[in-house]
């Protein structure tokens, strides 16, 4: 069995160990299964680094169970050996969590929402797992985010050593409660509570423009009897979810008769209403029953005065099931269809009690894409905006599921003109009644926004002395959001409402995919997982946080200046081995030479993290071309040293730049780019020196000096600069490994190129840019003239003789 199937059986197991300890009573239960591929996790660094992983929770969920499994791999294999690092997991509903494992601050006027977090700890050598379980989840979608602990910067070469991967896995179990009984606003609904049923669960769809909504308990009694005294029941309710245990809540047991009122209700959502007997109430007989009645009554807020009214259509106009039943008999909420005929049709009852509070008009805006999470809200007759003194200017802003979760919310308010005395104008951005999901504006105070279900949210406050704010929310929540303007002045008690102000406030709001850009020291990067897509910032010379404007450990100018100079200046030292082959005639090498230097200079120039950058051209056309330079140069440079024939060095020339070119268009980071081809050329030259020591009879080069000061001083140089860039380069000391790496390389050159060839009398020469006398060329069977000047271009056009050289 797999892995995959090793963690689907433990998740079963665990979901059914929970359901033996107990699940909600009443109801027929559907479970459903989800799960994600495995990816391996990085270190994190900012979050671009981190794996994000999508769900969606259906309706009526009243569990959902995460299975988190990590396992270690090491070179295809389990990585036993591999060591222990924690992996942090982070859950968030609606949008991405917005995380901050390393405490970096974050932009000004930056709200930064919360998410869940779980730390997974080793069980196995190789394999751990973890359990994250939310009881009574928002529905939609869900964003999961892991990583490992940031490590320490050190630059490891690819295929050096089998590096040691963490996978990751998330998989998901939510139990969905089937048949949930629906309440119609206006009927009176019968319930009943059996001895071995604790609780009741049922929903009621909150329209828009509804302001109350009123859930009252009635005639509560036990069996036939008719209870004199207060309900033994609590009343809760909650949007989107079924309650918790904090949810808004009322004892029937104290008050008679029982109501729950929730103002300011998110609208176009399903509202749960919970009905459940005291955890430390008296246990009922055996056979025992509770009954009682529900009502439901909604205030509609687009007409002050009047409770929701019966409509002709119930399905069509509120957009609801057709197993509400007709409007002249109200369903029963247990089982669909009319009340059976033995009991009595109950009236619908009088209108709702007049709420508190004033309905006001909201402003919507016009929605204009620019392109990915880069949106621009207008408000019609805008952007300047006139808030009365009697009461709040609204606004309201939708943002699109899924799409619009992945970039930042941006909101600017400056206060233009004021009319009459200085009023204090604060703005609540998001509205009275919530500020994400279909939520109705609060607009009846003007301190304090609804985000979600709590009654908390974000403030802005503008005045004379302070005539600008702003407010940013990377990944918002999606849904509709409400912007409330009103005027407040000072007065003895404190701020009041104003008489005779009129406040004029230039508004903008906007979409856009990283806050200010990430600024200069940060670049905005569009990340995708699977089909979702979302942008973070990558930041640079040091600087960190979510918009890169942490400098606790930036970079300073001067630095970056150094570090800059250090890494294009070392590249000085190829000058020496470009004079040394000019003298020794390796014309064709010196030009490789001056190519290296040329771009690995203005590579590095274009490839630093700061502000001190200069590119002459495309930053992949510079790496490809000092990439394949540095390569070329130790490949010329081993070849050279074999001393071959000029015909079969210059077609290794050739098919070294061609197979070096395509070894970097697969993989420019690959270990075997480089020590292959030097590997390569070194059993090349290993080839000739062997058979040219076996043909003389002596050792090659037959010298000791050149042993002593040139070869073996060469081949120290080179072993070093490869172990420095192999195992001591870290990004701390990247400015300095790599131009001592620079330096070393050319210095290495300069003492490993071989000195100017001499003419060989026994054959022909082995460098390809010294010229010695021909050799005779014979014939097969007849005799054979060479003109010996004039090959060699000392016989002009106008010379009286030729000297001619016969060969049989």
């Amino acid at each position: 069995m797999g892995r995959a199937g090793l963690g689907r059986l433990q998740l079963l197991l665990q979901l059914l160990a929970w359901l033996s300890l107990g699940r909600p009573a009443g109801g027929l239960f559907v479970t459903d299964y989800f799960t994600r591929t495995p990816r391996k996790l990085n270190a994190f660094r900012s979050f671009t680094s981190i794996e994000l992983f999508h769900f969606r929770i259906p309706e009526d969920t009243v569990v959902a169970v995460w299975n988190l499994i990590t396992f270690k791999e090491q070179g295809g294999t389990f990585g036993d050996q591999c060591p222990d690092r924690s992996i942090t997991v982070y859950f968030r509903s609606g949008a991405p969590p917005v995380i901050n494992p390393l405490h970096t601050h974050f932009p000004k006027d930056t709200a930064v929402p919360g998410s869940f977090a779980l730390t997974l700890t080793w069980t196995l050598p190789n394999r751990t797992t973890g359990v994250f379980n939310i009881t009574s989840p928002l529905p939609g979608d869900w964003f999961l985010a892991a990583h490992l602990p940031k490590e320490q910067g050190r630059i490891s070469v690819k295929g050096l050593a089998e590096d040691c991967q963490y996978l990751f896995q998330p998989q998901l179990i939510v139990q969905r409660l089937l048949g949930i009984s629906v309440l119609y606003p206006g009927y009176l609904t019968e319930h009943v509570l059996t001895g071995h049923n604790r609780s009741l669960l049922c929903k009621v769809f909150v329209p828009s423009y509804t302001s109350q909504v009123l859930v009252e308990l009635r005639h509560c009694r036990a069996g036939a009897n008719q209870s004199g005294e207060g309900c033994p029941l609590w009343l809760k309710a909650r949007g989107k979810a079924p309650p918790l245990h904090n949810s808004t809540a009322v004892d029937c047991r104290e008050r008679r008769p029982c109501r729950l009122a929730l103002l300011r209700p998110f609208w176009q959502q399903w509202y749960y209403l919970l009905v459940e007997k005291p955890p430390g109430g008296p246990r009922a007989a055996a056979g025992s029953s509770l009954a009682f009645q529900l009502l439901v009554l909604l205030k509609d807020c687009s007409r002050s005065g009047l409770s929701r009214a019966l409509p002709a259509l119930p399905s069509a106009s509120l957009n609801l099931p057709h197993s509400f039943g007709s409007p002249g008999g109200p369903a029963s909420a247990d089982a669909p269809g009319p009340f059976p005929a033995d009991r009595p049709r109950p009236r619908p009852p009088g209108p709702l009690p007049t709420a508190r509070g004033h309905c006001w008009p909201i402003r919507p805006t016009l929605r204009n894409e620019l392109d990915t999470f880069s949106a621009h809200f207008y408000i019609f007759f805008g952007p300047n905006v006139s808030v009365p003194p009697d009461r709040p200017a609204i606004f309201a802003i939708r943002l699109l599921p899924v799409l619009d979760s992945g970039g930042a919310l941006n909101l600017e308010l400056r206060l233009n003109v004021v009319r009459a005395r200085p009023p204090h104008l604060n703005s609540p951005g998001g509205g009275g009644g919530g500020c994400k999901e279909t939520s109705s504006p609060r607009a009846n105070r003007c301190l304090g926004v609804a985000l979600a279900e709590l009654l908390a949210g974000f403030l802005l406050s503008l005045h004379a002395k302070a005539p600008l704010a702003r407010l940013r929310i990377p990944y918002p929540q999606t849904g509709s959001w409400y912007l409330s303007l009103r005027s407040l002045c000072a007065t003895d008690s404190g701020l009041g409402p104003c008489g005779n102000v009129t406040a004029e406030v230039y508004l903008r709001t906007y979409l856009s995919p990283c806050i200010n850009d990430c600024g200069p020291y940060g670049q905005c990067k569009l990340m995708r997982t699977n089909n979702y897509l979302y942008a973070a910032c990558e930041c640079k010379a040091g600087w960190s946080g979510w918009g890169c404007t942490d400098n606790t450990e930036a970079f300073s100018y001067g630095f970056q200046l150094l570090s800059t100079l250090l890494l294009c200046l070392s590249n000085l030292m190829f000058v020496p081995p470009v004079v040394i082959a000019v003298r020794s005639r390796y014309l064709l090498e010196a030009a490789i030479y001056i190519f290296t230097m040329f771009f690995s200079t203005f590579y590095h120039a274009c490839d630093q993290p700061g502000i001190v950058v200069f590119c002459i051209m495309d930053y992949d056309v510079l790496q490809f071309c000092d990439f394949l330079s540095s390569l070329m140069s130790v490949w010329v440079t081993i070849i050279a040293m074999a001393r071959l024939q000029p015909v079969i060095k210059q077609v290794l020339y050739l098919l070294g730049a061609m197979l070096l070119s395509m070894a970097l268009q697969l993989d420019r980071h690959g270990l075997w780019n480089l020590l292959g081809p030097s590997l390569f050329a070194l059993g090349i030259m290993a080839s000739a020196w062997a058979a040219r020591s076996v043909r003389r009879r002596h050792c090659y080069p037959p010298t000791w000096q050149r042993w002593t000061f040139y070869l073996l001083p060469g081949a120290l140089i080179a072993a070093s600069a490869i172990l420095l860039y192999a195992f001591v380069e870290t990004e701390e000391n990247y400015f300095y490994t790599h131009s001592l790496w620079h330096m070393l390389i050319a210095g290495s050159v300069g003492f490993l190129l071989p000195p100017r060839a001499k003419p060989d009398a026994t054959g022909p020469v082995a460098s390809g840019l010294e010229f010695g006398p021909l050799p005779r060329r014979k014939g097969c069977g007849y005799q054979l003239c060479i003109n010996e000047l004039e090959e060699l271009g000392l016989a002009g056009p106008g010379s009286s003789s030729v000297a001619s050289v016969c060969a049989s």
